[in-house]
């Protein structure tokens, strides 16, 4: 599909290209919980930063947070937990190492720290969207069965046509047997 869009209106969103999920004393590497295709991701995306940037364009993470509560324990969805019980504390805390964006891409032009696994949901994604006047979006990161999906696909789910989504995931099969495909 070709597009025809102004750089100046137009941001890369990327999703949770951070340090818990690709650096090897992140919450993932030290479970070891490693991707070929994850860890190839900072040096693929890089050069679309540059040249956007250089266009006019912003650059915007959307990091998973874990949200501490007051003990310092991490708010977890019971399904997260389930699905993820080597999380615990100070995994995915704003403010820490692994919550970071990983130094490759660092700095980005705004972060967005998500609790959910659209950087749309309770975030201030669109306020920055909107207030830029950016009018063509690029997502790419990390897909897990939930994102970045719902971030090209928006926080109600309702499919923008032409939506790209290139990302790695930890375990294709499991993106591949939800999306019905082989």
């Amino acid at each position: 599909m070709t597009h025809a869009f102004d750089p100046k209106r137009t941001a890369l969103l990327t999703i949770d290209l951070q340090n818990d999920f690709l650096h090897a004393q992140g919450a993932y590497g030290r479970a070891g919980q490693t991707s070929e295709a994850i860890s190839a991701l900072p040096a693929r995306v890089k050069p679309l930063v540059d040249a956007l940037r250089a266009k006019g364009g912003v650059y915007i993470s959307a990091q998973f947070t874990l949200v501490p509560g007051p003990d310092g324990e991490p708010l977890i969805a019971p399904h997260l937990k389930e699905l993820r019980p080597f999380l615990g504390k100070g995994d995915f805390a704003p403010g820490a190492f692994g919550h970071n964006l990983v130094d490759e891409l660092s700095p980005a032009d705004f972060t967005v720290e998500k609790v959910a696994y659209s950087a749309f949901y309770q975030t201030r994604l669109e306020y920055i969207l909107r207030y830029l006047g950016i009018d063509t979006l690029i997502v790419g990161g990390i897909g897990t069965p939930g994102a970045p999906h719902p971030c090209a696909a928006g926080h109600d789910g309702s499919d923008r046509p032409g939506a790209e989504r290139p990302c790695g995931r930890f375990r294709q099969h499991h993106y591949r047997a939800r999306r019905g495909m082989t």
